[in-house]
């Protein structure tokens, strides 16, 4: 009689924690459904509440089950009021707890992935409250390492005070997708030149590197090479 017992509750366990994974799963696309707004920014969190209806001039999200479809209603990165609000469409996924948002637009390169707007960690779900960690991607992270490198040369650059322009010269930087440096910058001959010129190397060479394993697209205008550096202020100013 005791080993039927023990061999239906080891049944039922079995049976309910199958049910307990796959209702996890349900239960957090069903939640996400509807609209989200009153946002607060927290650290590195965003924390939204449901509402029933999305705000005209808020910043907001509204997930729908069907196709799935997102939309998010935002001002863009103007901060300066009065603000205009406008709507981004998109497509929307969830594996486990991280939830990736794309753009609904047909990109224009056949066979190329939809563009990721958003990559978010869920790290709390309920009826009332949706709280987002951003997560970044494999290209944002990409760029930091390139701005990192960026700021190496670039505070070397600016050490000095610029008093005589006889002890200053210039050098171009970075790659453009389209073929050619990003720009110019100033230094003094009194850096350490050898270091400053590696560091820009490197940084020209990631640079190449990262707009073609991302499909960065640019410009393809020449830019004017500098003729020589000025001083105004302390500050060196490339004159053309």
């Amino acid at each position: 009689m005791k080993a039927k017992i023990y061999l239906v509750l080891a049944v039922l366990t079995v049976f309910t924690s199958c049910n307990k994974n796959e209702e996890v799963t349900t239960i957090e696309n069903n939640l996400l459904i509807g609209n989200w707004s009153k946002v607060i920014y927290e650290k590195d969190q965003l924390i939204f509440k449901r509402v029933n209806e999305l705000p005209k001039e808020e910043y907001s999200f509204s997930f729908k089950e069907e196709y799935p479809t997102f939309l998010e209603r935002t001002s863009g990165w103007c901060g300066t009021p009065p603000l205009s609000f406008f709507n981004i469409e998109g497509t929307w996924e969830i594996k486990k707890d991280i939830l990736k948002i794309y753009d609904a637009k047909i990109p224009h390169v056949e066979g190329a992935s939809p563009t990721l707007l958003h990559h978010f960690k869920i790290t709390s779900l309920t009826n009332d409250t949706l709280i987002l960690k951003r997560e970044l991607t494999e290209q944002e992270k990409d760029h930091r390492e390139l701005m990192v490198l960026f700021n190496e040369f670039y505070e070397l650059a600016k050490s000095k005070n610029c008093n005589d322009s006889n002890n200053w010269t210039f050098t171009s930087y970075g790659a453009k997708a389209c073929g050619g440096p990003q720009g110019y910058i100033a230094y003094s001959k009194d850096i350490d030149v050898p270091l400053f010129l590696e560091k820009i190397e490197k940084y020209s060479k990631l640079e190449n590197e990262f707009n073609r394993k991302w499909g960065i697209i640019s410009t393809c205008d020449i830019l004017a090479e500098p003729k020589k550096v000025v001083c105004k202020n302390g500050y060196p100013v490339l004159k053309y």
